[in-house]
């Protein structure tokens, strides 16, 4: 499990691993050096722009950026419940379903 990191981990990675401070990489991708930080502390949480400007910047995958995220939402989301990883097995089922019932539209 020491590979798996959360969004704001992997952002701060990303950071570290160019040699950037929190300071130049906000300036660039056009936030607060406090909010930066704060993601990457996991206190809050990036918008869709924040992660489209970061994958940009860094040249990543902006949608291994949105799956980092909403993989921390979800997460976070069933601890919050005090739930187990069944709900996952019935959400993906609910995904399977549902992306059917949109395709036939």
């Amino acid at each position: 499990m020491k590979n798996i990191k959360s969004f704001g981990e992997h952002l701060r990675s990303l950071r570290e691993n160019a040699g950037l401070t929190l300071k130049t990489v906000a300036e660039q991708i056009g936030v607060d050096t406090s909010l930066l930080a704060k993601i990457e502390r996991n206190e809050r949480q990036p918008s869709k722009s924040l992660i489209k400007d970061a994958a940009l910047f860094f040249k990543v995958d902006e949608k291994e950026l949105t799956k980092l995220y909403l993989s921390d939402v979800i997460a976070y989301k069933i601890l919050d419940e005090e739930g187990d990883i069944s709900i996952l097995e019935v959400a993906e089922t609910k995904v399977k379903y549902l992306t059917a019932v949109k395709n036939e539209k």
